[in-house]
Formats: C-alpha cells, sequence, structure tokens
C-alpha cells in the first residue's frame, strides 16, 4: 500500500520547486499544474495523489487507463490525460476515457481522434507532440515546419480543441541540451500563440521528474510526475 503522507510530503517539494523555478522565470507558481503520472502506478497511489490535493492525471497507455480508471467509483471528479503515443485503432476508446489528448503527432491520428470523438459524442482538447531532441525512438513531430503545417487541418476538426504544445526532454542529454530542447518549444509555442491570437493556446507540456525546474524556467504550463511524486516505478 502507498504511504500517504509521503505523497503528500512529495507533492509540498514539488510545488515549492516549482513555485522557485517559476519566480526564477518571472512567473508565479499558479502558472503551473502539476500532473500525475501514474504509469505503472496502482490505482492505489491514484488515490494517495487525490488525497494529497491533485485532479490533474497521466497516463501512458490506453489499456492501462481503462483498467485502472474505469469504473472511476470511489475517486472524486478529475482530469485524464492520455501522455502516451496514440495508435489509431485506439482512437475510439481514447475518446471515451479521457478529457485530453497530448501527443498528437499525425493529422492522421487527429482526424482519427475526431471521428471517435463524434461516435462518442465529446470533444477533447488535443496538444501536438514536437520531437525536439530528434532521437529516433521518440515519437512527435520531427521539424517545426511539419507541425506547423498541422495546424490549420487540426483546427478545422470541430471535436477538436487545440490547446498547445508538448514535448519529451532529451532522457540522455545534458543540462545544456534539456534546456535547449525546452527552450526550442517555447519558441514554437509563442510563434504559434502569434499566428493564432484568436485561439485558446495557453498550455505548453514539458517537464518530467528528472528535469521539470529546467522546463518551468523555460516557459512551461504543465509538468508531468511520476517517480518525483511515487517513488520508483513496478514493473511495466
Amino acid at each position: 500500500m502507498p504511504d500517504t503522507a509521503e505523497v503528500a510530503r512529495n507533492l509540498e517539494k514539488i510545488r515549492g520547486a516549482v513555485a522557485r523555478a517559476a519566480e526564477r522565470s518571472g512567473r508565479g507558481a499558479q502558472e503551473v499544474a502539476v500532473m500525475a503520472v501514474t504509469k505503472n502506478f496502482p490505482l492505489e497511489q491514484v488515490q494517495a495523489a487525490c488525497a494529497a490535493g491533485l485532479r490533474l492525471f497521466g497516463e501512458n497507455r490506453v489499456q492501462e487507463a481503462e483498467a485502472k480508471y474505469v469504473p472511476r467509483g470511489g475517486l472524486p471528479p478529475l482530469a485524464l490525460h492520455l501522455i502516451g503515443h496514440l495508435q489509431r485503432n485506439k482512437a475510439r476508446k481514447a475518446a471515451e476515457l479521457f478529457e485530453a489528448v497530448q501527443s498528437i503527432d499525425k493529422i492522421q491520428t487527429a482526424q482519427a481522434l475526431e471521428a471517435a470523438c463524434v461516435t462518442a459524442g465529446r470533444t477533447l482538447e488535443v496538444l501536438l507532440e514536437m520531437n525536439t531532441s530528434g532521437e529516433p525512438t521518440k515519437f512527435g513531430f520531427e521539424s517545426e515546419e511539419a507541425l506547423l503545417a498541422a495546424v490549420e487541418p487540426i483546427l478545422g476538426l470541430p471535436h477538436l480543441r487545440l490547446r498547445g504544445l508538448m514535448t519529451v526532454g532529451p532522457l540522455a542529454g545534458d543540462r545544456d541540451e534539456v534546456r535547449g530542447a525546452f527552450r526550442r518549444l517555447a519558441r514554437l509555442f509563442e510563434r504559434l500563440r502569434a499566428v493564432y491570437p484568436e485561439q485558446a493556446l495557453d498550455t505548453l507540456s514539458m517537464g518530467m521528474s528528472g528535469d521539470f525546474e529546467t522546463a518551468v524556467e523555460e516557459g512551461s504550463t504543465l509538468v508531468r510526475l511520476g517517480t518525483a511524486l511515487f517513488g520508483a516505478r513496478g514493473n511495466p
């Protein structure tokens, strides 16, 4: 069983680190949301995070999210985001389970999710994922040009609401490489907001347990934390 008090203590430390990083970037802590990433963590950890006051959760896989969060009996109202790669054949289930999909990396994936939302009678928020490090094992648009070319078609999908951008920092990079990747996405985010001032583009999702302070310094509005909150993961 998880130590609920330990999760609460970890969250308090995280919030303090976020606040200090936000101050270094000239912002307030309230401008940065903390997401609990529950990949490979049991439902009991979700309950512990809820008891600590978190209501924003992320899962990497549709199947794991379905097994863990359906039904949501005993849990308070919460927002569940898909932060891992979405296969088009999982779009129907994703449209039923999640409030947002942060990992749109192809127009065709967005179109499949749109069709699934029509069937489900739902509207989802989406982020476009950018592969800022160029690592071949990662998903995401591989160039800024490709991402920007996808914006207009995705804005034309009535059941999707584009809210911003997401990236995963270099997993093996040094601090300068990590910072450079986040800075690149932040610049692209501001460019996107300048081109589409009428859109509610307010989410820059970047930063995980090992690099979230750097991400906040570079402008992140949402950090995705698993081990920093819960400790070591179980087996995948």
